[in-house]
Parts: structure tokens; C-alpha cells; sequence
């Protein structure tokens, strides 16, 4: 049995990205922050749409527009493929756990 919430470390260096299922047309990932954000002038610009869930947790994400979305546990949103974004903030004294779908 495998569990979201299973081996998630006290601390993070960095966001932690692991890989749950991954075909030619699907991947599924889980994300953890713990503080971390996309690098200013960094932005994710993905070849596949995104839909992501917060599951734990707090964070902001911005587009190149200059918009920003907060999201707590429970929000999700679907991300258009090559609609340019990055981590704006995430909470520094928990973990947020992100679900995270990309398909074609």
C-alpha cells in the first residue's frame, strides 16, 4: 500500500519531486515544499497541461501576467500547456504536499 503522506522528511533543502506513475501520456507526481520557491526569473513552461491539487499546506502561484493564485488544502487548478508560472511562496513552518497530474 502506498500512502501521499508517507516519508515526508522534517526538512527540505529543496522541493522534492517524486515521481508516482509515469506513461508516454500521463505522469503523476508528488511535490513537497517546505519555504521553497521558483527562482525570480524562473518559470515552468510545460509541454503538457497541469492539473494540480494542494493537499497540505499553503501556497501561492504566479503567472507571467503578473496574476497570482492562493491556494490552501483542498484548491486545485488546471494549468494550460505553455501558460508560463512558477512557486511564488509556500508556507515556511509546514510542508506543502501537492498532487500533481500532467497529461497531453
Amino acid at each position: 500500500m502506498n500512502n501521499l503522506f508517507a516519508n515526508i522528511p522534517k526538512q527540505l533543502d529543496a522541493e522534492q519531486f517524486d515521481a508516482l506513475l509515469a506513461t508516454p501520456d500521463l505522469k503523476i507526481e508528488r511535490i513537497l515544499s517546505h519555504g521553497q520557491v521558483t527562482p525570480e526569473g524562473q518559470w515552468y513552461d510545460q509541454a503538457q497541461h497541469e492539473w494540480v491539487l494542494l493537499l497540505q499546506g499553503a501556497a501561492r502561484l504566479q503567472y507571467e501576467d503578473g496574476s497570482e493564485v492562493s491556494l490552501n488544502p483542498g484548491d486545485w487548478l488546471n494549468i494550460p500547456a505553455h501558460v508560463r508560472h512558477r512557486v511564488s511562496w509556500t508556507a515556511e513552518d509546514q510542508t506543502s504536499v501537492w498532487l500533481a497530474i500532467f497529461y497531453s
